[in-house]
């Protein structure tokens, strides 16, 4: 029975193990538990029709990193478990009968997994003493993991503000109305800096799928909002009497369509054409459909 828990605990702890390099070193991965309640924060945040939207990415990646941790540290509570307390040596003044065992052995994984152990509790058996430091690694593996995935959500979360704002912008001056009339060369360099904008928020979006998780709190920084104008604005360069805008029109027609069906296949998984996709981007995180149509809401 003995070496059902431990096979058990060392299940728990591999398969933890290969969610977080799922989710976070695997090139453009997505791990089955932080794929999974991202989805169901998110459903929860727009049945209230998105009330605390803004909180509904962050409130996910905390979920998942605490489910993470609870893997690790149940995990190799079950491997103590049938060893406790023979294989463990208590401090002066402490009596290891007095405590249940398995709550003795998930003390013990959490300060291990913590680095906060050994104080009150040390291992003795031979095989104990190396795999206590392997958790205490692997806490802090986990622990350095986590740090690292807010610091690649954010900037993903700023190129996308960025575009958005940008797109903002140009819709304030009226650029699609007038880009078929404008210099070659200057409404050329502006599409073509559209088009790298786009394929660098998709890139982004591809290797961190969470930051579709994270709502703006403001309508005038959501790319929901204003991806549709991007659209827009190929549509009319793709009618300059230009050869090279038209090409630029082109470029940028395909990659919002190149993002569109990304989210439609990853995402929401509504509409058919790419006007369809990106109406259905906007209604998923609580927009009205396109730059034009704004519902004038702004929640937290």
């Amino acid at each position: 029975m003995d070496e059902v828990f431990t096979l058990l605990g060392l299940g728990l702890v591999g398969f933890g193990l290969y969610d977080v390099f799922r989710g976070l070193l695997y090139p453009s991965g997505r791990g089955t538990i932080s794929f999974w309640v991202l989805r169901l924060v998110w459903r929860l945040s727009r049945s209230t029709d998105h009330r605390w939207g803004s909180l509904a990415g962050p409130i996910g990646v905390v979920v998942v990193i605490v489910l993470w941790g609870m893997l690790q540290a149940f995990g190799w509570a079950l491997v103590y478990y049938p060893y406790v307390p023979e294989g463990f040596y208590y401090a002066e003044g402490m009596n290891p009968e007095e405590y249940d065992d398995f709550a003795e052995a998930l003390y013990i994984s959490l300060v291990t997994l913590g680095t906060l152990g050994f104080g009150d509790v040390v291992p003795t058996g031979a095989w104990l003493r190396f795999v206590s430091p392997v958790e205490a690694l692997i806490g802090f593996a986990l622990l350095t993991a986590t740090v690292s995935w807010f610091i690649q959500i954010y900037p993903a979360l700023a190129r996308r503000r960025a575009l958005a704002v940008r797109l903002r912008a140009l819709q304030a001056v009226g650029f699609a109305e007038r880009v078929a009339h404008l210099d070659r060369a200057g409404a050329s360099r502006t599409v073509d800096q559209l088009t790298a904008d786009v394929v660098d928020v998709h890139v982004a979006l591809v290797q961190n799928a969470e930051s579709y998780y994270f709502r703006e709190v403001k309508e005038d920084a959501a790319l929901a909002v204003f991806l549709p104008y991007a659209m827009e604005i190929a549509a009319r360069a793709g009618e300059s009497p230009a050869e090279e805008v038209r090409l630029s029109a082109a470029m940028l027609s395909s990659a919002v369509s190149d993002i569109g069906q990304h989210l439609r296949t990853e995402f929401h998984g509504s509409g058919e054409s790419t006007e369809e996709v990106l109406g259905a981007y906007a209604t998923d995180h609580g927009y009205s459909t396109g730059p034009g149509r704004r519902s004038g809401r702004s929640r937290n």
